[in-house]
């Protein structure tokens, strides 16, 4: 029987958009590893489950020991913030258990998430009931001109977007290039989310104008922001939330009938 490797989505932040599925995965399992921060977020849930924790940009060596730790046959879960496949944790542990071959000795099993895109979302009305996108600006990974242009064919297809990892201290460009891009387009809805589901959450709507205008500077622009910028159709409605109509009252009636053409 092969060895059982969680890879356990825990929500946009804190411990409630956890599933009953990842909270019972994480019940399940023997020994937790996880980015520090995160651990610590669901420490009551772990209680006294052996822990790995590690900081910022060990990532392999955490998914390694997570592989290492159910090669030992202890069932083991690797935590990831939001969803697994968003930006997650997954695709390196699929990745290197590719690499090792490691298939017939360990099974995988990822658990899915609230992204803070979705939570985010919730939180403002209904923002993205049509097609949408979400892409990082982080260019840690992924080459800036190619960041750019999904940017820009998001913005010039009329996706919902969400921007992940707008900037850090350090790392500007990407963002200055975004808003450059939102120069190009007609006034948007914008949404600025920071810390979605812990103590410090924050979310304002506002416009793409306000985000060109603060630039650099704005104060609530970091690595723990989430920006969605609404398509074309979004308006905000009488009591100030955002609405992205899906189209349903441009074809019926009130009472569902179908509108006489």
């Amino acid at each position: 029987m092969a060895h059982k490797l969680y890879i356990l989505s825990s929500g946009a932040g804190g411990t409630k958009y956890m599933t009953t599925e990842a909270l019972a995965a994480l019940d399940e399992c023997e020994v937790v590893v996880g980015y520090r921060n995160y651990v610590k977020e669901l420490s009551e849930l772990i209680g006294d489950k052996p822990v790995f924790m590690s900081g910022m940009t060990k990532e392999i060596a955490r998914c390694q020991e997570a592989i290492n730790y159910a090669k030992e046959g202890k069932t083991t879960c690797i935590i990831s913030n939001g969803d697994v496949n968003v930006f997650g944790m997954a695709t390196l542990v699929v990745e290197l258990m590719d690499e090792q071959n490691l298939w017939d000795e360990i099974e995988v099993e990822s658990i899915a998430g609230v992204t803070s895109f979705l939570a985010t979302a919730s939180r403002v009305g209904a923002p993205i009931s049509q097609d949408f996108a979400v892409i990082s600006l982080s260019d840690k990974l992924t080459d800036i001109d190619l960041i750019d242009k999904r940017v820009q064919l998001g913005l010039e297809g009329d996706f919902v977007l969400g921007i992940y990892n707008p900037k850090s201290k350090k790392r500007i460009q990407p963002y200055l290039n975004f808003l450059e891009r939102l120069k190009a387009i007609d006034e948007r809805i914008a949404i600025i989310a920071s810390h979605v589901g812990r103590n410090k959450e924050k979310v304002t709507i506002t416009t793409t104008t306000e985000l060109i205008k603060e630039g650099l500077e704005h104060p609530e622009i970091t690595m723990s922001t989430l920006i969605i910028v609404c398509n074309t159709n979004a308006r905000l409605t009488k009591n100030g939330l955002v609405l992205t109509p899906r189209g349903y009252l441009n074809k019926y009636e009130l009472n569902g009938e179908l509108k006489a053409k």
